[in-house]
């Protein structure tokens, strides 16, 4: 055997969500390069709110706010938020999401640690259903314009046809939705489409894939999540396509476009809000991989990453309750009496 002690040290909150904004600043860096630096001004908007409403929530519960306004908790969810909102969104859509993830979807539920839901998910959620368009207007690969960027954040220009454009998710539901069309007559008639999913966003997803891998490794996330909800996403729609290629898109268009990369490594593996037995987590991820598919394919939403995220969350009890592995020294499940 190998040499004692077999304890391992505690890890600090802030050592974990450094890590974790760490491995999303590749994805980061390749955004800027395909979108402009907009992104950059939108995870400062994030991070400005989230901090703002991190301390009052802090003071107004009489928590000691410097020891959990510096966890990086509030970060992590303020760059979520940021890098899953269009990157010319108007600054007071980020801002009010970004204050309702902090204020309501975390400390109304007792803070880090309490919040059943997934804090920038809920706002997600949020802000796509009651602003459907402005959620809709993201910005063109290689319209890398700042100044006019700025100008659409902060709306002191119009968006225009040159600078936002539908997303090749949002295109392929819309226009095979509406009429006679195959897939490859669509992905043929927009810019929007890429080698194999959206047209840099491809890019970006390898960067995320990059992140989240180092995050396995540094043993920050463990592998049940990503590859069960990666596996189970191209499953179904790999399968789906095999039977329709004219109406199903293929399963690394499902990969490489969207939220799917960003989701698995970083959103679906929140240990707060996501399971966290060894089987729950499978069980989460396949749930949350088929819900995704299932709406990206016959949803009214494009991306179904934070609504299959959400319904997940509220199973979590259910599926750890289930799900607890036996105690340690018996051989089987210890059945408890009512």
């Amino acid at each position: 055997m190998n040499n004692s002690p077999y304890i391992r040290l505690p890890v600090s909150v802030r050592a974990i969500m450094l890590k974790v904004l760490a491995a999303l600043a590749p994805g980061i860096a390749v955004y800027v390069w395909f979108f402009g630096a907009a992104i950059l001004v939108q995870i400062a908007l994030a991070s400005a709110a989230a901090l703002a409403g991190e301390a009052l929530m802090l003071r107004l519960r009489g928590k000691p706010v410097g020891r959990f306004l510096t966890d990086g908790s509030a970060l992590v969810t303020a760059w979520l938020i940021a890098l899953t909102f269009p990157s010319i969104a108007p600054w007071w859509l980020t801002v009010s999401s970004t204050l309702f993830a902090i204020v309501i979807a975390k400390h109304l539920y007792g803070g880090l640690g309490q919040n059943p839901f997934n804090p920038a998910m809920a706002a997600f959620a949020a802000a796509i259903i009651a602003f459907p368009a402005l959620m809709s207007q993201w910005p063109a690969a290689g319209a890398t314009d700042f100044s006019a960027q700025i100008g659409i954040i902060f709306q002191s220009l119009a968006p225009a046809d040159g600078i936002t454009m539908a997303t090749p998710l949002d295109t392929l539901r819309t226009q095979l939705h509406t009429g006679p069309l195959t897939l490859a007559n669509v992905a043929g008639a927009h810019a929007a489409f890429g080698f194999i999913g959206d047209k840099g966003w491809e890019w970006i997803a390898l960067a995320y894939l990059a992140g989240g891998l180092w995050l396995l490794q540094q043993r920050v996330i463990s592998w049940h999540v990503p590859v069960t909800f990666l596996l189970v996403l191209a499953l179904a729609a790999g399968g789906a396509s095999l039977a329709n290629p004219d109406r199903y898109a293929g399963a690394l268009f499902h990969l490489a476009s969207g939220g799917a990369m960003l989701g698995a490594f970083f959103i679906l593996t929140d240990p707060i809000s996501g399971s966290i037995t060894p089987r729950g987590k499978l069980i989460f991820a396949a749930g949350a991989a088929l819900l995704t598919w299932i709406i990206r394919a016959f949803g009214a939403y494009p991306d179904g990453v934070a609504f299959a995220t959400l319904l997940m969350n509220l199973c979590v009890p259910l599926i750890d309750m289930r799900t607890q592995p036996p105690v340690f020294g018996r051989k089987h499940e210890r059945k408890t009496t009512p």
